[in-house]
């Protein structure tokens, strides 16, 4: 196994810089990340995150918003509710090409916020998604404390993690060689271990529901356990 190292300075600031594209190269580059780098299919992430969605929903990192408006599309086909959705992210440009995609819609805000340090209260969502972003959070502890903090008791997290390179020699090279591109432009702090996050994970609060591993891919959902009855 090649340890990836990086070279770029992976403050906010500089990641978001590093996603300053134009929404339109963020999606193809995301596809084909998803394919090589995670050996994921879009059919898995619409059906992980997909089903993941509480009356008030947190869409961390939402990006330009390419997956949140599949899965949603995914949502109305399978007759699933309707949900209040909060997207936020640092990279205003990414922002800007969400709200380019989601206009006029009622039941959305998007918001730019860091989200180790999010401007929402303690339990006021039911559900949150972070999709393709653990990978570039500088301080992830941070991150899971603050969604944990706004998720309410019972309330949901779903979460992709890319995992350093796995499986045979060629897929392996590939992944290896687009993460560490990934590094140089700054869009990638690091891929994790796949026992080292799932201990991070849990050492955050949350209890595990489901967890698989698939191809360079950690997907699993959590839950904030419910408050305790007192007497």
């Amino acid at each position: 196994m090649v340890r990836l190292t990086s070279t770029s300075d992976h403050s906010r600031d500089t990641i978001a810089r590093a996603y300053s594209s134009p929404p339109w190269w963020y999606d193809i580059r995301g596809l084909f990340i998803l394919t090589f780098a995670y050996r994921s299919t879009l059919g898995r992430q619409v059906r992980l995150f997909g089903r993941n969605l509480g009356a008030h929903h947190l869409e961390v990192a939402i990006g330009s918003g390419s997956l949140l408006e599949i899965i949603l599309r995914w949502r109305r086909w399978k007759g699933l509710p309707r949900v209040q959705i909060v997207g936020v992210d640092y990279a205003e440009s990414m922002l800007a090409g969400a709200r380019q995609r989601f206009a006029g819609r009622s039941d959305m805000a998007l918001l730019h916020a860091d989200v180790a340090s999010l401007d929402f209260a303690d339990a006021c969502f039911d559900s949150a998604n972070i999709a393709n972003a653990v990978h570039c959070f500088p301080d992830l502890d941070g991150a899971l404390a603050e969604v944990v903090r706004v998720l309410k008791p019972g309330g949901t997290l779903a979460a992709n993690v890319l995992l350093y390179p796995r499986g045979p020699r060629l897929l392996r090279g590939i992944a290896e060689h687009i993460n560490q591109w990934g590094m140089r432009k700054g869009i990638l702090y690091t891929p994790y271990h796949h026992a080292a996050i799932r201990e991070k994970l849990l050492a955050s609060g949350l209890a595990m529901v489901a967890e698989e591993v698939c191809g360079n891919a950690y997907n699993v959902v959590l839950r904030k356990p419910p408050e305790p009855v007192r007497s």
